[in-house]
């Protein structure tokens, strides 16, 4: 299931990148990328609302699948070191008594 969700996240997320990079800025013209044509290209509104719906469907979808992908992670305890995952419950020390110093002769 996560590699699923992984896999439309991944394609989702290159949409959103197509998607804004199509989109002109504030004075520039669609029709001018594509040789001056007019901008029945995506229909008879023009290409501000139907990429801008289309950035904003991407946006909820790529958020959707983050949160999901974020779920299922959280949810599994796997280790990539088992061994190191269960900690070892602390041993209590022995008491040792001090060891006599010698002391040099003079």
């Amino acid at each position: 299931m996560a590699t699923v969700i992984t896999i439309i996240h991944v394609l989702v997320a290159l949409s959103l990148i197509l998607v804004v990079l199509l989109q002109g800025g504030k004075g520039a013209d669609m029709g001018a990328a594509f040789g001056g044509a007019s901008q029945t290209i995506f229909g008879s509104s023009g290409a501000a609302t139907f990429l801008g719906r289309l950035t904003a469907a991407a946006a909820i979808i790529f958020m959707i699948t983050s949160l999901s992908l974020t779920m299922i992670g959280s949810s599994k305890v796997d280790s990539v070191m088992p061994e190191s995952a269960k900690p070892e419950a602390a041993k209590p020390l022995e008491a040792k008594p001090a060891l006599p110093q010698e002391t040099p002769a003079k």
